[in-house]
């Protein structure tokens, strides 16, 4: 099954693309597609918590590590958003 990808914020510079998409085996999930995104992107320096803080939405809804995708689904990738000072509003 084939997935859109869409990369927000940091994701953007480091991947180099703002949207793609994947082939994925029929069943798999939301953790499945970062874990294989992982290992394709290996050679990117890409830290650790950054893996572990992203956000998956799947079709515009947050989602869990476990739903399971399905052809066409539009899948984002949020890293954490940092920014904005203390005194700041």
């Amino acid at each position: 099954m084939r997935v859109k990808l869409l990369y927000f914020g940091v994701l953007k510079d480091l991947v180099g693309a703002t949207e793609g998409a994947i082939e994925l085996p029929d069943g798999a999930t939301a953790g499945g597609l970062l874990r294989i995104l992982r290992e394709r992107t290996s050679n990117i320096q890409m830290e650790e918590r950054l893996w572990q803080s992203l956000a998956v939405a799947v079709n515009r809804q947050y989602a869990s590590p476990q739903q399971v995708l399905r052809e066409d689904d539009e899948v984002a990738l949020l890293p954490p958003v940092s920014g904005g000072g203390a005194g700041e509003r």
